[in-house]
């Protein structure tokens, strides 16, 4: 049974509606988004987007709805860990460079950190120090936003390295949790390709 369900994921035939196509892609999206319970604690509603990148046609219209709202950046950055898949294929897509920013212990050399808490802890991004110059306006990516602690402390660590944060992107957005209005709180204009009710 278990694996007839994953094949239902992995193997499902009818194509995505292409953005291309100047249809409107956010039920499609939507249907290719797996609802996981109590993970990773009681009473939270995880959204994976696991099943969604199995998907190649969805996986491929997710990227360009968020490509699409690159606006005047010039560097994409993502966020530890599935805002790499997204923001790394949006500046493939784009051209544009890739700055990834990691958790803890992840980068050689000299960086630049921003601690921040999650619901159910505390944790830190980092950027590579010096690498970037002042004044370089970046898209940042990450698949999905909740409370928004973490595209906050990435938004601030972007400021702190001298970058220009010209908007945030992202695939989900849980609007009941408030992320995107603290984004905006911030001044960072705030698109998500989807949006689920509820925690």
């Amino acid at each position: 049974a278990t694996r007839k369900k994953h094949a239902g994921w992995v193997g499902r035939r009818q194509p995505a509606k292409r953005m291309t196509e100047g249809r409107d892609t956010r039920m499609t999206l939507t249907d290719h988004i797996r609802t996981l319970p109590d993970f990773p604690r009681p009473g939270i509603r995880f959204r994976d987007v696991t099943t969604l990148m199995l998907h190649p046609e969805a996986f491929g219209d997710a990227v360009a709805g968020l490509a699409a709202h690159v606006g005047d950046a010039t560097l994409v950055a993502g966020i530890e860990a599935r805002g790499f898949v997204f923001g790394a294929s949006v500046a493939a897509r784009l051209g544009l460079g890739f700055l990834p920013l990691r958790k803890p212990g992840k980068l050689p050399g000299e960086t630049v950190s921003r601690a921040y808490t999650l619901e159910y802890g505390e944790d830190a991004l980092h950027a590579p120090a010096g690498l970037v110059a002042p004044g370089t306006r970046v898209l940042l990516v990450d698949d999905l936003i909740a409370t928004g602690g973490t595209a906050g402390a990435a938004v601030e660590l972007l400021r702190e390295i001298g970058c220009e944060v010209v908007r945030a992107a992202f695939v989900v957005d849980l609007p009941d949790l408030g992320g995107a209005d603290r984004l905006r709180a911030l001044g960072i204009a705030v698109i998500a390709l989807v949006g689920f009710a509820g925690e």
